[in-house]
């Protein structure tokens, strides 16, 4: 969803059977330049040694990235181990999006994104609950079963809010157009407009994931 505009065409039925097929997912060569886009400059990667980082680029408020979501973590699960997966939520889309940044950087710290990511995203998108401002996202974490103190705690502290800039960095660095949206090995960005939909998006991040184990 904006900076820019873009289709989200994909069924998740589409993107479920990509998932569990990664292979046919490389059968063809993606354009550089066109389905993706090398970036000028590399951009620094938090894996380690080894590994190769694919980041996906998500906005709580977005709601292309809510119907991404299930379809995402089907193909997480199909990676190489030498994938090194993380999400960096963007300063845009909607209001709040600082509270949201450091909502999502709260859970990351309280081992709890798996289990609250889809949470939050119904949250906001199937039930409309008001999910805006500290005090609201503290009470909507505490009524979901969030130790109270421990999320205020964490989501006030100064780690999370570094975290949260530095998300905001890493966004004009990587020149983010929309979300969602991912990138590879800090080389390589793709989105819905690069790509033409989310399943091809996915298809390019099999493909450069490949491209990335070449060195």
């Amino acid at each position: 969803m904006k900076r820019r505009d873009f289709s989200l065409a994909a069924t998740s039925l589409g993107l479920l059977s990509l998932a569990a097929n990664p292979a046919h997912a490389q059968a063809r060569v993606p354009k550089a330049g066109s389905e993706y886009l090398v970036l000028d400059k590399r951009v620094p990667v938090d894996a380690p040694a080894g590994k190769i980082e694919v980041v996906e680029f998500f906005s709580y408020n977005c709601p292309h990235c809510n119907d991404f979501e299930p379809s995402l973590e089907a193909w997480i699960k199909t990676v190489p181990k030498e994938v090194a997966f993380r999400r960096i939520p963007v300063p845009f889309v909607g209001n709040d999006v600082e509270a949201k940044q450091r909502l999502y950087y709260t859970l990351e710290a309280m081992g709890k994104v798996d289990e609250y990511q889809p949470k939050v995203f119904n949250a906001i998108h199937a039930q409309r609950q008001n999910v805006n401002g500290d005090a609201n996202i503290i009470a909507w974490a505490t009524a979901n079963g969030l130790d109270a103190a421990k999320f205020k705690e964490t989501f006030t502290s100064f780690g999370v809010a570094s975290k949260a800039k530095r998300a905001s960095q890493l966004t004009d660095a990587y020149k983010v157009a929309g979300v969602p949206a991912m990138a590879v090995a800090g080389r390589w960005y793709v989105d819905g407009e690069t790509a033409g939909n989310m399943t091809k998006v996915l298809q390019v991040v099999n493909y450069l994931i490949g491209e990335a184990k070449k060195g």
